[in-house]
């Protein structure tokens, strides 16, 4: 080992690892040096240095584009949540009132943005006026390091990964039509009526088919072989078709509660109701979590008690 790697980081390699972050944030050496204020050639230099320390390289480089190597995304991983802590530290040592703030970016599914999230963030971002948040719909889960988020909140159950996951809470699945549609077509009275039935389907982007409908009540758990001529990826397409009377279909309670409460749509099975789906938020190691971050969790946990 070189001599300059067996030293200690000092003030010039925390420098350079604050460099490399932004350089990954933003995507490119010209942005991180345009929101540094530093040239590329500069920006390029500081993180050939971090390379140089710890012997790995930690972009593949192109003329258009950049992207972390494997080992780079690992090292990454590995500083990243320590960098952010290390901000929160030195404005808390520095004696500043305003802990939270930055650049926050959220990982969400369309429904939790359309409908939980950002019709009740208003007070967050009023509590915290330094920060920003940008949330950012994805139909799939995705690496959040490798991606530039802080933090996602999705609805289903945790795939194996190194993020932390916490229970926010669980929803019920109902099934539902609108009005126009099952005086049209009638109303089903058993699970397996619905195979006569014109059904609006949700992609699963794991597998490219549609999600499977079952329908529960005890111990009792029913299959139905769900069809129809609608497939949609969204919940709000979902709910659309739904509304126009395209057909029957399963959503989330937690998106449809003031369509069935005015009406506007018919819960279906209401006796066969009892599956739930679970809502995560995901995040890096509790152990050095930024102030952002901790803030964004106690918001999304009183905000599912709610």
């Amino acid at each position: 080992m070189s001599k300059s790697r067996s030293r200690g980081f000092d003030r010039h390699a925390l420098d350079g690892l604050g460099i490399l972050r932004t350089v990954v944030e933003s995507g490119s050496f010209v942005r991180a040096g345009e929101a540094l204020g530093l040239t590329q050639s500069a920006v390029s230099r500081a993180v050939a240095r971090v390379e140089d320390r710890v012997g790995v390289r930690m972009f593949r480089r192109t003329p258009r584009s950049i992207s972390l190597t494997d080992e780079g995304l690992r090292f990454y991983e590995s500083v990243a949540p320590h960098l952010a802590a290390i901000e929160d530290a030195a404005i808390e040592a520095g004696g500043s009132s305003t802990k939270v703030r930055g650049r926050l970016r959220v990982l969400i599914d369309e429904g939790i943005g359309q409908f939980v999230l950002t019709p009740r963030l208003e007070p967050f971002l009023e509590q915290h006026p330094d920060l920003s948040v940008e949330l950012a719909v994805r139909d799939r889960m995705v690496d959040l390091v490798r991606e530039g988020f802080d933090v996602a909140v999705r609805f289903g159950h945790p795939e194996p990964s190194s993020l932390k996951s916490r229970l926010l809470m669980r929803t019920h699945v109902v099934t539902c039509a609108s009005p126009a549609y099952l005086e049209r077509h009638g109303t089903p009275r058993r699970p397996r009526d619905l195979e006569k039935h014109r059904c609006v389907l949700m992609r699963n982007p794991s597998t490219g088919s549609h999600y499977e409908w079952e329908f529960i009540r005890g111990k009792k758990v029913v299959p139905v072989n769900a069809t129809g001529q609608l497939m949609v990826n969204g919940s709000g397409s979902l709910i659309a078709a739904c509304l126009a009377g395209q057909g029957i279909t399963q959503l989330i309670e937690l998106y449809v509660r003031e369509f069935l409460a005015d009406g506007r749509l018919v819960q279906v099975l209401p006796d066969w109701a009892e599956e739930t789906y679970p809502l995560y938020a995901y995040h890096h190691s509790a152990q050095w979590m930024s102030a952002k971050v901790r803030a964004f969790l106690d918001f999304v946990v009183a905000l599912a008690r709610e």
